[in-house]
């Protein structure tokens, strides 16, 4: 099989194949976009020197079905010495264990044995770590052959499958709106037949605001996407398309575009005006309506335009219409469109725009708030998407759904198409769960210092797991097939088709919703909207009520799973050990962009909730060790590797205040020989770093996303890991759950600074843990320091203390982006955290000078005979 070949035309990802038959085609193509930027950073296979193409095998059922993506592998001239290292690795640890335990330190064997313990579990650790690695694989769509198949270019008649499209939310102020808005408008205005797919908006808060706002999304909606097809707009979400100085215009009307952009632009300001002033605009509001509406009892309602109270939550809280107390609302924004397209109107004195050659339809929109009350539990955003699914089938039962959270918006329109190039694609596609998409993030700062961009985990771990049953489930910009929600079996594991449900009882009490499994696992089925009945409205809020679930899987079998802070992961993972496989798909442009915390506090709290969700699948019926015989064993390895790497960095942390000892006494040792110990350890981390730079090869990535990597891992073991430890021994002895707070999207940046709040400091004692590490690993150089300068350089008990300040030195280069962040204002000149180093380092070393001129003996002799003075 012929490379493939990538290009992007018209804001289009286009993957062709090429070969002897397509030459004459492929001549005929506009050759400025095989050098566009975004054809050479998915081209690897002709840009590249890293990856080639996989020879595809037989065509399996109707080879007449082109192939929908392509393959591609690392050169052997990478993999085989990356694999080589990994090896040498492997048998350096070994010989290393081997040795200590030839060497053991009989003069301290409680310190001895407890290094021990932790070198063996650095060892496996890093084992888990590696072996998912070894055959990391990227497969790339083919847009063109996905249109071709399924798309004609004559009648305009689609073939494409249906999509429902998932958006959650909670708090207004938390997750502001403007993100919520622009990431509705971006999913409105994609690039997919606007009659095969319906958005979803999931208000867990059920607050008016986020209601409204959805009718001014719907009015702007019909300017905004008219004006993004027209002109081939990208990306779709107005705030970050407006935001961006310079954007090459990829349209065919160039003399339209200025006059239409810049009245665009002028409505869109006057939009986010009536969005920001939506509080303020239902407080008045309400406030006149409670003033001819008095009761006695001194409640103050929360009233809708129409002149009717909101029946979610009210502004001042009250009985049955608090966050936690409300019925449920399912409200239709806009109606599911017709299947023909409507033309808009031509250019006149009340209309300047020329929309007669675009169509104006809208897809189906939908506000929902499901049901809440006390004594329940209502398990955060798993339990609003159960609620999603379970709604979406009565309104659309699309056979595919798409997921993300209210701060993502879709950065390339074809985002779904390329999702669909998985999973319609003839070899193994019926199998295939969920495509799981990078995330990536703007407006982090230019450094990255605390690896918001997370290109390693994505672009390295997750890619490698292409090569085994697929990625994990990481939250967000994923599509998933609706029969895998369900719970049922990939096709490959299934006896025959799908049989009708019988036990209304797996599912709940809605004949409905039962009745419409069945048409929402065929993948080739669009939508079909039903009428509103009275009927149809009550089956919707009996889905969306907290007892719909009692005594059913749902949390656990099917839909999204309940009870650990990491759902999104235990849910793909029930997929995989069904024998479901998942695809990772990253395309240029980037298919979705969202937003990071860029705070330290923040940003470590984000941190904490994963790892804590990570040992609480690990102690849950999610253990990688229960998964049946349908897991793949490196996928279990992966699995197993999610679920447990917070346990190591209690080591590390101890490895990390071990030189507190240094300070008491001279005699304590990990090892002896202490020099051959240093130069072991040398050695292995030496190796992970070259084995990294080969990671960092395959995975194209830059050298500072890998350092930045590194240091935030070091920051998070010494802080937050070993607090999610703490977490976890608590809960497994209490038996309560752990409570994670929402990550706040809320910025405190201003107008001429945007990253503004990277440099606050919202002391928290997370924080307590590393500011101990840094300043006993500061304490410990200045005191080798002092013990060269003492002892002389070519001393023993010098040269030991160097070598022991080479760690030390390594931690604080690890720690440098936290010791910034703990300064606020004052990090933004790094110079200053330097002078107090030096100061600091000095000061001890003189400390440590004086006090030994003055007190010969050992330090710890010294607070013997002051105790027996006193």
């Amino acid at each position: 099989m012929a490379a493939a070949v990538t290009r992007r035309i018209n804001a289009s990802l286009h993957v062709e194949a090429t070969g002897n038959g397509a030459a004459d085609g492929e001549s005929r193509r506009d050759s400025a976009a095989v050098h566009s930027p975004a054809a050479k950073r998915i081209n690897d296979a002709k840009d590249s020197d890293v990856w080639v193409a996989v020879q595809e095998g037989d065509m399996p059922g109707d080879s007449s079905r082109a192939l929908l993506f392509r393959t591609m592998k690392v050169k052997g001239s990478i993999l085989h010495p990356y694999r080589f290292v990994i090896l040498l690795r492997l048998i350096a640890v070994v010989a290393f264990f081997i040795w200590r335990i030839r060497h053991r330190n009989h003069d301290g064997v409680w310190l001895w044995f407890m290094s021990m313990v932790g070198d063996v579990w650095f060892g496996f650790s890093w084992v888990l770590n590696q072996l998912p690695k070894l055959n990391p694989i990227k497969r790339v769509p083919d847009i063109t052959a996905i249109r071709d198949q399924y798309e004609s270019s004559t009648s305009g008649e689609s073939k494409l499958p249906g999509i429902d499209v998932f958006v959650t939310t909670v708090d207004p102020v938390d997750e502001p709106i403007l993100y919520t808005v622009n990431s509705i408008l971006s999913i409105i205005a994609t690039d997919y037949p606007v009659e095969k797919y319906a958005c979803y908006l999931s208000d867990d808060g059920g607050t008016l605001v986020h209601y409204e706002a959805m009718f001014e999304v719907a009015n702007f909606a019909k300017l905004w996407v008219p004006f993004c097809r027209k002109h081939c707009i990208e990306p779709r979400a107005p705030e970050n398309y407006f935001g961006v100085k310079r954007q090459p215009y990829m349209g065919s009307m160039q003399e339209e575009f200025m006059s239409d952009h810049r009245r665009v632009r002028r409505e869109y300001e006057e939009f986010k005006v009536r969005i920001d002033s939506l509080f303020n605009t239902i407080y008045q509001r309400s406030e006149a309506h409670n003033r001819k509406n008095t009761k006695e009892d001194g409640v103050k309602a929360t009233w809708m335009a129409d002149g009717t109270q909101w029946p979610g939550t009210w502004i001042e809280q009250a009985e049955n219409h608090r966050k936690g107390q409300h019925a449920g609302i399912v409200k239709v924004i806009l109606n599911h469109p017709s299947y023909k397209p409507q033309l808009g109107p031509p250019a006149s004195i009340d209309n300047p725009f020329d929309f007669s050659n675009v169509d104006m339809r809208l897809p189906m929109l939908v506000y929902l708030s499901r049901e809440k009350r006390p004594g329940y539990n209502h398990q955060k955003k798993a339990g609003a998407m159960n609620v999603m699914l379970r709604v979406s089938a009565l309104l659309s039962n699309a056979p595919f759904l798409m997921n993300f959270d209210c701060d993502h918006y879709i950065n390339n329109s074809q985002a779904f198409r390329a999702a669909m190039c998985f999973m319609l694609d003839p070899r193994d596609g019926q199998n295939t769960a969920f495509v799981q998409f990078p995330q990536r993030f703007d407006d982090v700062d230019p450094t990255d210092r605390y690896a918001n961009h997370n290109r390693v985990f994505f672009d390295g771990t997750m890619l490698s797991l292409n090569g085994l049953q697929g990625p994990s489930y990481l939250g967000t910009g994923t599509m998933f097939r609706r029969a895998a929600l369900y719970g049922m079996e990939p096709p490959r594991w299934r006896a025959d088709t799908i049989k009708v449900i019988s036990k209304a009882k797996e599912f709940g009490e809605s004949t409905l919703f039962i009745n419409s499994m069945i048409d929402g696992a065929n993948q080739e089925r669009s939508i079909t909207p039903i009428f509103l009945e009275e009927s149809v409205n009550n089956e919707l809020s009996t889905l969306m009520t907290c007892a719909y679930e009692d005594g059913t899987p749902w949390g656990r079998d099917v839909g999204w799973v309940y009870n650990i802070a990491t759902e999104d992961v235990v849910t793909g993972f029930r997929m995989h050990r069904q024998g479901w496989r998942s695809i990772y798909c990253s395309i240029e442009p980037a298919a979705f962009r969202g937003t990071a915390p860029i705070n330290l506090t923040e940003r470590l709290l984000q941190v904490l909730r994963w790892s804590g969700g990570s040992l609480e699948m690990f102690f849950s019926h999610s253990n990688a060790f229960l998964a049946g015989p349908r897991m793949q064993p490196l996928q279990r390895i992966a699995y197993l590797n999610m679920s447990t790497y917070p346990i190591v960095t209690i080591f590390i942390l101890a490895y990390n205040l071990f030189p507190v000892m240094w300070l008491i006494s001279e005699q304590f040792y990990i090892q002896r020989p202490f020099g051959s110990y240093i130069l072991y350890i040398i050695i292995i981390i030496a190796m992970i770093h070259v084995i990294g730079m080969f990671e960092v090869k395959w995975a194209n990535i830059t050298l500072l996303d890998w350092c930045r990597n590194e240091q935030f891992y070091m920051i998070g073991a010494t802080g937050v890991y070993p607090t999610a430890v703490l977490y976890m021994v608590l809960k497994l002895i209490t038996g309560k759950g752990i409570h994670f707070r929402l990550t706040s999207k809320q910025t405190e940046a201003c107008s001429n600074d945007k990253f503004a709040d990277l440099y606050v400091v919202r002391w928290v004692p997370l924080l307590i843990p590393t500011i101990a590490v840094l300043i006993v690993n500061v304490a410990a150089v200045g005191v080798a320091i002092g013990k060269a300068a003492t002892w002389g350089l070519f001393t023993e008990q010098a040269q030991h203390a160097v070598l022991g300040m080479v760690f030390n030195v390594w931690i604080l280069v690890l720690l440098y982006p936290f010791a910034l962040g703990i300064m606020g204002q004052w990090g933004k000149k790094p110079a200053i955290l330097f002078i107090l180093l030096l100061v600091s380092i000095s000061t001890v070393a003189i400390m440590y000078v004086t006090f030994r001129a003055i007190y010969p003996s050992d330090w710890s002799e010294i607070a013997t005979s002051l105790g027996k003075q006193n």
